[in-house]
């Protein structure tokens, strides 16, 4: 091998993290930082509500909502299957995995926009309430990263499709979008318990 040719394999070995990789960890950052601004804002108006959740409001769903929440903690299951196969088994099952993924995403929103309808013709909107309003906005903010995480999934999922029969996709374009969605998955457990359960 001459020098030229080895030249980006060594370069790959001392780059340790990818641009893309160290790129959507300070966006994380910066997404965590606003969910914990959300979270306060949320806990400073809750504490000085008095009566919280108000006896006029209806009540969150909260088996639904739990059975909710497991579909969307099995996604990065099948997001960890996609990173395994990705990495260690030649690209194998890694399209599969990504369906799995991309499905039981899916799913929990389209159970919480039925849960969110069921809600306003109960009478709880943005405008009923102090209580509604965080709601919505807590909830809310998180629905829109896990469809803007869908896009970007069925978008890196797109480009990982067109392989070589036995050589595995290129790993740098999925690890990115595998830390986001994992982002997004441990998010809503906390919002679950302090919006549903406390």
């Amino acid at each position: 091998l001459s020098m030229a040719s080895a030249s980006p394999v060594l370069h790959a070995k001392r780059a340790g993290v990818s641009n893309g990789v160290l790129g959507m960890a300070f966006f994380i950052a910066s997404e965590a930082m606003f969910f914990a601004g959300l979270i306060s804002g949320f806990l400073v108006l809750r504490a000085e509500a008095g009566v919280w959740p108000p006896p006029d409001q209806p009540r969150l769903p909260l088996l639904v909502t739990a059975f909710n929440t497991l579909l969307l903690l099995a996604s990065a299951g099948g997001m960890r299957r996609a990173m395994i196969g990705l990495t260690s088994h030649g690209g194998a099952g890694v399209d599969s995995a990504l369906r799995v993924t991309a499905t039981l995403g899916s799913a929990f929103l389209v159970l919480q926009g039925w849960e969110w309808l069921r809600l306003v013709r109960f009478g709880l909107t943005t405008v009923s309430s102090l209580y509604g309003a965080t709601f919505y906005v807590l909830v809310g903010a998180h629905a829109l990263h896990v469809l803007a995480a869908l896009v970007a999934l069925w978008l890196v999922r797109a480009r990982l499709r067109p392989v070589v029969v036995g050589v595995a996709p290129d790993a740098s374009r999925l690890r990115p979008m595998a830390l986001y969605w994992y982002f997004v998955v441990a998010v809503w457990p906390v919002l679950y318990v302090l919006v549903y359960l406390l």
